[in-house]
């Protein structure tokens, strides 16, 4: 890597500062980037979030996902994490800190409102942001993509069933228009222009000109990311400021889950003897959240003020900065794991 990527932790605290101070300068900015969205989807974020993933999405190879079905180890690793696991761990995690260690810190019907924004975030595996943690890793692109749409299809019957059993709310409304409009936003479109330039690309100069143009576009990639954690950040800048000891309240047990679900997860995988390529992405799903139906939902149960869609937003706000902790983790126990041509033997 070079030296901008080695350093990418500094560049994204500085992207936190930035964020945060221009969030208070200029909160009139923040504002109407916030409001430029269709369906509770910000548009300029999906702007952003596609330079992220687009060189992932370069090396999509059409005639490869027919192979995954034959290695589905992963796959059902990912599922069983995200879906049988993940979810009540959030809950119970959520009830241990705000109802008995917190207790003295926080109201009981505030606890109850962190308790419900948690479990919102648990029962949303992610959509967009792993397709950049998955690159970051050299995950395959071919597995991901099958890991995540599948996930996408369970979510859409699965999401409110169980976000109402863990929530003790039977009549739970879930924005379909955010959910699908995430679906389309962040995987469809990117996907298809994706594999658009794959064929022609091609045609034209086999898998080397591929590799290089996603080589050329790594740096945009990253730049990308740090614009959108500069964004993030503006847009709850006030909320830092003027709620620091609820931010890291609420911050506390969500990183706890982020981390232990790693281990969970990747531990698993590492029992399995799945490829790294694999096994690292698949890891990734389950610790990070689809926030942006997490928010949405919050928002539209409990009130754009409520403890629960802070909640929701402070899950936005860790989610970079422990991913990429994740992330730098994974790389540096690649030697944990098989190589690829050893995990697709077994």
């Amino acid at each position: 890597m070079g030296i901008f990527e080695r350093l990418l932790s500094i560049w994204v605290a500085l992207a936190i500062a930035v964020g945060v101070a221009l969030g208070l300068a200029a909160p009139s900015l923040f504002e109407f980037v916030a409001a430029v969205e269709w369906a509770n989807v910000n548009l300029v974020i999906a702007v952003l979030i596609w330079l992220m993933i687009y060189p992932m999405m370069l090396k999509v190879e059409p005639a490869c996902l027919k192979e995954v079905g034959r290695k589905p180890r992963g796959l059902a690793l990912t599922l069983v994490v995200n879906w049988l696991i993940k979810p009540f761990t959030m809950a119970a995690l959520g009830v241990l800190f705000f109802r008995f260690v917190f207790a003295d810190l926080v109201s009981p019907a505030d606890a109850d409102q962190y308790i419900a924004g948690m479990i919102l975030l648990g029962v949303a595996p992610c959509t967009a942001m792993v397709f950049v943690w998955s690159h970051l890793t050299d995950g395959d692109a071919n597995y991901t993509l099958v890991q995540v749409s599948v996930n996408d299809l369970i979510l859409v019957f699965a999401f409110a069933p169980l976000a109402g059993l863990l929530l003790g709310v039977t009549d739970l409304q879930v924005p379909w228009e955010t959910l699908v409009a995430s679906v389309a936003v962040f995987v469809v479109v990117p996907l298809a222009a994706g594999m658009a330039t794959h064929h022609r690309l091609k045609r034209r100069g086999g898998n080397e000109a591929i590799e290089r143009l996603a080589a050329k576009l790594k740096p945009t990639s990253i730049i990308g990311l740090l614009l959108t954690v500069v964004l993030l950040f503006g847009f709850q800048a006030e909320t830092i400021v003027e709620q620091p000891t609820r931010v890291l309240l609420i911050a506390t047990p969500l990183a706890l889950q982020s981390y232990g679900i790693f281990a969970i997860a990747y531990g698993l995988a590492k029992v399995m003897k799945l490829p790294h390529a694999v096994a690292a992405p698949a890891a990734m799903i389950g610790t990070s959240n689809f926030f942006e139906l997490a928010v949405a939902v919050a928002i539209s149960l409990f009130g754009l003020g409520s403890g629960a869609a802070l909640a929701t937003v402070v899950g936005v706000l860790i989610e970079v900065p422990v991913m990429l902790s994740l992330v730098r983790f994974a790389n540096r126990t690649r030697h944990w794991f098989p190589s690829a041509q050893r995990g697709e033997r077994r």
